[in-house]
């Protein structure tokens, strides 16, 4: 691999892995965070709480998106990534030096709430300006692989916030991670924003847009609105998949299962890592083979098996646990492999990281980021230990319904980006 390809891939992954190692130290600190800023007497009110925080942050993605995807396709993908990872730095950072209720009040909670939505707004624009940045840069017979990094950075930033947790909560008394270490992982996250800013600033901006007047987001709505819906809809399993799984299920394990918070994490850190291998692999498979029949068999997985796999890990045996929870990082390893170039190859060139990064986040914002929450709430309101792999295997059906009605994509040429405006938009 070349020098050049090598530092397009670093720039591209490196404020994946920031954002979504500070969203999943967040997810697994989760109830410790409840306690301190959303304080009750009821433990799970704490936690819906402290899960709406998370969610907050979602929902703001939509809002970054539109930013974001307007400086990608009107001044190019190198500014957008740029002031997307300053903008992810410093609240993770705030987050760790942000005093609690006991303190300051209730503007604990509420400066907490607008920390989480400075970040919502900047993965809004984070994660698919990247992955559009990678896939422009890639051959056609690589462009599956190229694309996968940043979704493999997004997964390597989860598992650096799991075995930082797990770290944690193994190396110190529950007592002092309550009290104060929980704020330490939000604070080394400065460094590696730091890392991604230096990367990003020396990178070569190679689709440098022609001069233009309008608005992004208005040409899609007017002229792309269906594409824009279709990305909304493939991803609802992946989201609410993902997040599940790989965020919310920790939390289930110790209050449902009752395995303990360091077991939880040191089993979801090694599912990680299985995800991690098994991305790249579904990507140039998805190269040889097309993104189609990867989809097809991994959104139904996720359909048919969901609630099996929570079962196996509904028991206080590791090992259930685990192979539970591994076969989701299998399904869900080769949608995180084969979507990112699948979303680029659906959208047209002149409005790509507009109509992707509105696409994308509209739904993470809505389900995504909402699915520890709305998980959270069907346990408790209903007493039903699988409400929440019922609930993800729904998203995935009308995921798989997309699927099959999409055409192949990998054998789609990526134009170079061009102008837009209501004659291009219609061609």
């Amino acid at each position: 691999m070349s020098r050049t390809k090598n530092q397009a891939i670093f720039a591209g992954i490196s404020g994946n892995v920031l954002e979504w190692y500070d969203f999943a130290v967040y997810g697994y600190f989760a109830a410790t965070i409840g306690s301190h800023f959303f304080p009750s007497d009821d433990p799970a009110t704490s936690l819906i709480a402290s899960f709406g925080a998370f969610a907050a942050g979602y929902l703001m993605r939509p809002l970054g998106s539109v930013f974001f995807g307007h400086i990608g396709d009107k001044y190019g993908r190198k500014p957008a990534l740029t002031l997307s990872v300053i903008l992810m730095a410093i609240p993770t950072f705030a987050i760790g030096l942000l005093p609690d209720y006991k303190t300051i009040g209730i503007a604990a909670p509420v400066l907490l709430v607008a920390l989480r939505m400075l970040q919502g707004a900047s993965v809004g624009g984070e994660y698919t300006t990247s992955v559009v940045f990678l896939a422009e840069r890639a051959t056609p017979e690589r462009r599956g692989l190229m694309a996968s990094w940043g979704a493999w950075g997004a997964c390597f930033g989860v598992l650096m916030g799991s075995a930082v947790g797990a770290l944690i909560s193994n190396a110190f008394s529950a007592e002092a991670v309550h009290d104060w270490m929980w704020r330490l992982p939000f604070l080394a996250g400065i460094l590696i924003g730091l890392i991604g800013l230096y990367i990003r600033r020396r990178v070569i901006e190679t689709h440098k847009p022609e001069a233009r007047t309008g608005f992004p987001i208005v040409e899609a709505l007017r002229y792309h609105l269906k594409d824009l819906l279709r990305v909304s809809g493939l991803v609802l399993g992946y989201a609410v998949g993902f997040y599940t799984v790989f965020v919310y299920a920790a939390t289930w394990l110790n209050q449902l299962v009752h395995v303990s918070k360091a077991r939880a994490l040191d089993i979801n850190t090694l599912n990680m890592v299985a995800l991690l291998l098994i991305i790249p692999v579904a990507a140039m498979l998805s190269d040889k083979v097309g993104r189609k029949p990867i989809l097809i068999a991994s959104m139904g997985g996720l359909a048919a098996f969901s609630y099996p796999l929570f079962w196996l890990m509904h028991h206080d045996s590791d090992l259930m646990i685990f192979l539970g929870q591994f076969g989701f990082a299998i399904l869900i390893g080769l949608v995180v492999g084969v979507m990112p170039a699948t979303l680029v190859e659906m959208a047209p060139p002149k409005l790509r990281v507009t109509i992707m990064s509105v696409g994308y986040n509209l739904t993470f914002g809505l389900f995504g980021g909402t699915a520890p929450m709305a998980a959270a709430y069907l346990v408790t309101t209903t007493h039903a230990d699988y409400a929440p792999p019922i609930y993800l295997s729904g998203a995935a059906l009308v995921s798989l319904l997309v699927v099959l009605t999409m055409k192949e994509t990998a054998v789609v040429a990526l134009k170079r980006q061009s102008g837009y405006g209501k004659a291009q938009a219609k061609s």
